[in-house]
């Protein structure tokens, strides 16, 4: 698949997964024409809802959808949703174990030029406190397009963050997916990288960079971040010893506190976070400088890796 904003992927899989299963039915915030669920309306106008500006009614109707045995994505910008949606997510769909697929748009730092109110930097933290709430990130287009099923086929509530950008692809066209289950792409004994949704290419880059200096470096893609695959993480602290985990979020509550958790318990090791250091980021000219002024970059991981190593020793 051509590097296409992975918010293209997402609505065209969505529209054809739609003909396959006329059970899905999706929904929007007014912003189809930005989270790219306008190429579901345009093939199947009577299964499409736009709920206008109403985050929090939007919610509450794709509950009674789900209640009437249908499965409904919702959709608008991550930030908008997770938040102003959030007490309806925790009381109608976490708590009630509703079948509502919940999709937020322009994840992490991707819709660049809005501003901090619009980035969604800690949309993973809350949903991953919600009970019953598995949480999604896609590395790259293919896993963004293949999650689509995947998502809809899972028996219970999902939340999957999407972003506004291009980003680099990782995988294959055979590439697939299961929920809770992290995927190695490379395997190494000096260290982990931990990676999660679009900050994955960049794990990809700074992983080579590291071989190509000597050092044996082991790749994870941690596309679910709940239910976490703590199996795998363990092994990885196991025979590596150190760790860096690099994720387009806040370092708080995301994939860093995720992996802590999983081996705090069983088999601490040394580790890294890299990630939006607990504050506010500006407005950019682009996604990726952005990313990159703000401690997401290639060069960050790198060093992460090397004071993981570090400490290890």
């Amino acid at each position: 698949m051509a590097e296409v904003p992975q918010r293209q992927a997402y609505g065209a899989a969505l529209a054809e997964y739609g003909e396959r299963n006329p059970d899905v039915v999706v929904l929007d915030a007014d912003v189809s024409s930005s989270t790219l669920t306008k190429l579901f309306a345009d093939r199947y106008p009577t299964r499409f809802f736009n709920l206008g500006v109403t985050e929090a009614s939007m919610v509450d109707v794709g509950v009674g959808l789900a209640l009437g045995g249908k499965i409904p994505f919702v959709n608008t910008f991550a930030a908008l949703l997770t938040l102003r949606a959030c007490e309806q997510i925790r009381t109608c769909v976490a708590y009630a174990r509703a079948n509502v697929k919940l999709v937020g748009g322009y994840s992490g730092l991707s819709d660049y030029k809005d501003g901090p109110t619009h980035f969604a930097v800690n949309d993973v933290a809350l949903m991953r406190s919600m009970p019953n709430m598995a949480v999604i990130a896609p590395a790259d287009n293919i896993e963004a397009a293949r999650m689509v099923a995947a998502v809809a086929e899972y028996d219970g509530p999902v939340y999957m963050r999407i972003s506004r950008a291009a980003v680099p692809d990782v995988f294959g066209p055979d590439h697939q997916v299961q929920i809770g289950k992290g995927i190695t792409l490379r395997t190494g004994r000096d260290v982990t990288i931990v990676g999660s949704g679009s900050m994955m290419g960049r794990c990809v880059q700074a992983a080579n960079q590291l071989v190509a200096e000597g050092i044996d470096v082991r790749l994870l893609n941690i596309h679910t971040l709940k239910p976490l695959d703590v199996d795998l993480l363990q092994q990885a602290a196991e025979e590596t010893g150190a760790l860096v985990t690099a994720e387009d979020h806040s370092v708080i509550g995301g994939l860093g506190g995720a992996v802590a958790e999983a081996l705090g318990r069983t088999r601490p090791a040394a580790l890294e976070y890299v990630g939006l250091q607990d504050t506010f980021a500006g407005t950019g000219l682009d996604t990726e400088s952005l990313m990159d002024a703000w401690g997401l970059s290639v060069a960050d991981i790198v060093d992460a890796a090397r004071r993981a190593m570090a400490r290890k020793r």
